[in-house]
């Protein structure tokens, strides 16, 4: 049985979880962390927890996801891994921040790379990689079927999507992704969002005005 805990860091709002089973074995997914209360109120969690941290997982590498990655493989000597096709987007974000004026962004670097179907064995808890692009080139996503949720990261939000007027982002692969991959899955399942509330498959089926057909 897996613990989920939610995280919402920086002025973007951007959810960080926090997966752990009843061992302590533990990853994070998504650390968007940026002011260091917020890094240090991660770090705290986890060592007050006394969890044994096993990897930072990326669901993709927007600048809001990564603020605190290099954080956390630093502090608790973990690596990141993510899909190969965003290394493009995680080289952009030192830039970016400089563009938007976020100051304290520490440069990361992925240790391994992720791919549809790899399956991730954090103590009693099972992840099945899937890749969704659309908000990214190198979006995945974590499906734990045993427990009915996936880690969307920022494909399907309740009753809204994520954006694509980014660079290298693709509406028609994001719908694709949503209907071919999270619209697969069972209406009861949970989906942990990126941004906002958690929310359900079969809720976005019967509400979510993006994907009316």
């Amino acid at each position: 049985m897996s613990i989920v805990k939610k995280f919402t860091f920086s002025p973007f709002q951007e959810n960080t979880y926090l997966l752990y089973d009843e061992g302590g074995q533990a990853v994070v997914i998504d650390p968007g962390c940026l002011f260091q209360e917020e890094k240090e109120e991660l770090g705290q969690y986890i060592k007050e927890q006394k969890l044994t941290l096993k990897a930072v997982l990326q669901t993709h590498t927007h600048l809001d996801h990564v603020f605190g990655s290099q954080y956390i493989k630093r502090n608790f000597k973990v690596p990141m891994w993510m899909h190969k096709a965003d290394l493009p987007i995680l080289e952009d974000v030192e830039k970016r921040c400089e563009m938007y004026g976020i100051p304290g962004y520490e440069p990361v670097e992925p240790d391994a790379f992720l791919e549809e179907g790899d399956v991730l064995e954090i103590g009693e808890i099972r992840l099945e990689v899937i890749f969704v692009p659309g908000h990214a080139p190198g979006h995945i996503a974590f499906v734990n079927r045993a427990e009915k949720y996936i880690i969307g990261g920022d494909c399907l939000f309740r009753e809204s999507v994520g954006r694509t007027d980014f660079p290298l982002c693709s509406h028609s692969d994001l719908m694709h992704s949503i209907q071919t991959k999270f619209f697969s899955l069972p209406d009861d399942f949970l989906v942990y969002a990126g941004h906002m509330d958690e929310t359900t498959i079969g809720h976005e089926k019967k509400f979510n005005p993006f994907l009316k057909s």
